[in-house]
């Protein structure tokens, strides 16, 4: 729940993967092909233009072993975090082994490394079952709703429901605040606008947790960071901001007796 320095954009992501592949020439020469599959943020920085940034890159990481140097002397070159470049997602619950399967070319570099992304409705997927309400997970899905729709080639329900069975199975691993949210989202449109609101929203989220992780360092996980995010709204909520106090402040003033306010303030200057 902390903030990352580094950031990876589209035209930076170019530039690592492309001397992340020389490097990798260099130790295994041109006889020893390997793959990458990117998901998650990167994935979306790589086909659509929506996001601006996205603070790692997680990707299924084929020939792993001999990949893992070149790796380090890219992250060296560039000054960037460790495990710039992970298949940690791989942990966690919104990875599936259908995903490689699943994938499309996006570009190669230098004659041995190929990039494939995951992309449109299994992206949808991805998200639908990670549904983060504090990074980009549901406004990454409008983002991807918006962008085919303004190309003119919609995604459809039937498209995001045969992506999430391809995937997982069924639809039981997928949350229920994601199932409500893909339902409204299809039936409402709207994409554009909608995008824009849940983005703030996250970024509102996000906000909350961050100064939860001040006050309370290491209570929050992916286990209990969803109802200690609706429990903190809550609270929130039911809070009178300064604005409203001072409202209620004046409207009782103005309620009271003339003759109440003179004496009160007769009662004050006595004292």
């Amino acid at each position: 729940m902390s903030e990352h320095e580094n950031v990876f954009t589209k035209e930076n992501l170019d530039t690592y993967l492309k001397e992340l592949a020389k490097e990798y020439r260099k130790l295994n020469g041109k006889s020893m092909p390997a793959d990458i599959v990117l998901i998650g943020g990167a994935a979306i920085l790589a086909n659509y233009g929506f996001r601006e940034m996205t603070t790692d890159i997680d990707a299924v990481i084929g020939s792993a072993s001999s990949m893992k140097e070149a790796i380090n002397r890219v992250g060296d070159k560039y000054n960037l975090p460790s495990g710039w470049l992970n298949s940690d997602f791989m942990r966690t619950d919104s990875y599936s082994p259908r995903l490689i399967e699943h994938s499309q070319y996006y570009r190669q570099y230098s004659n041995v490394l190929t990039i494939r992304t995951v992309t449109a409705e299994y992206l949808i997927a991805m998200k639908l079952r990670s549904g983060r309400k504090y990074k980009n997970d549901l406004s990454d899905i409008m983002g991807i709703l918006a962008a085919h729709e303004e190309a003119g080639n919609p995604i459809t329900c039937e498209q995001v429901d045969k992506a999430v069975r391809d995937l997982y199975g069924d639809w039981n691993s997928i949350p229920e605040d994601s199932r409500m949210f893909i339902e409204t989202a299809f039936r409402n449109g709207n994409y554009v606008q909608v995008y824009e609101s849940v983005r703030a929203e996250e970024k509102r989220s996000k906000d909350i947790l961050l100064r939860f992780d001040e006050d309370y360092p290491g209570v929050a996980g992916e286990g209990n960071v969803n109802a200690i995010l609706a429990s903190l709204k809550v609270k929130q909520g039911n809070k009178p901001s300064v604005r409203e106090k001072l409202r209620k402040i004046q409207e009782e003033r103005l309620s009271q007796p003339v003759s109440t306010k003179v004496i009160q303030r007769e009662d004050k200057l006595e004292r």
